[in-house]
């Protein structure tokens, strides 16, 4: 089984980068991000303090989680609730930070996350693919950009969709997001010794799936 791993810090498009490619190259894709931002919703909704172990621990059993593709697009599932759209806003990504940083939860999810690995070609995206969760991955790719390059991709997609975010507000919390993500005891966010190195602060969508496609080309010999 070909193997991909995405890793890099919060905007730098892994997301959205690796749900094209997967549908390109016909693999799997795992969005590891969304089970977090997942934990991080049923966190808040329990009234939990996200970055408290004391809180969230035992509130692990109650959860249960479900990745389906329907008509080609992921969707995550909260004990049998469809709440993809609902995790993607700043404060849900904040938590699913602080969650992040919890070892029990991280132990939680892992499981999962490498029995799907075992089911076919994947090509998966997060904080800590490359150096902990499939640390033998085939191709492991670390995709970066300038805090301001991510600050201004994140504040135009707000834009487009009508909210009257500040960009000086986004890139704080981008740089904010960086600190905590980089910072944390468990697992922090940081390149593989063997990854391959992409910023893409100069490249716009088009470019950067080139260029990751080349990447894999080239490691894979496809």
């Amino acid at each position: 089984m070909i193997s991909v791993a995405i890793d890099g810090p919060a905007g730098a498009g892994k997301s959205t980068l690796a749900r094209q490619l997967a549908r390109d190259l016909g693999y799997i894709y795992v969005d590891t991000g969304a089970m977090y931002r997942a934990v991080g919703l049923y966190a808040l909704r329990a009234g939990a303090d996200p970055a408290d172990p004391a809180a969230v621990d035992p509130l692990l059993p109650g959860i249960r989680l479900r990745l389906a593709v329907l008509d080609g697009e992921q969707h995550i599932y909260l004990n049998g609730e469809d709440v993809s759209a609902l995790i993607r806003t700043e404060a849900v990504g904040m938590a699913a930070s602080a969650v992040g940083a919890n070892p029990a939860v991280r132990a939680f999810l892992l499981g999962l996350q490498r029995d799907m690995a075992r089911t076919g070609n994947v090509l998966m995206d997060g904080r800590d693919i490359g150096t902990v969760i499939l640390p033998d991955a085939t191709v492991k790719i670390f995709l970066t950009a300038s805090p301001e390059a991510r600050a201004r991709r994140r504040w135009l997609e707000y834009q487009a969709a009508g909210r009257p975010d500040r960009y000086e507000d986004v890139l704080a919390d981008v740089k904010r997001r960086d600190e905590q993500d980089s910072g944390r005891a468990a697992a922090p966010l940081r390149r593989a010794e063997d990854a391959v190195l992409l910023d893409t602060s100069a490249m716009d969508l088009a470019q950067s799936l080139a260029a990751m496609k080349q990447i894999i080309k080239e490691r894979v010999g496809e």
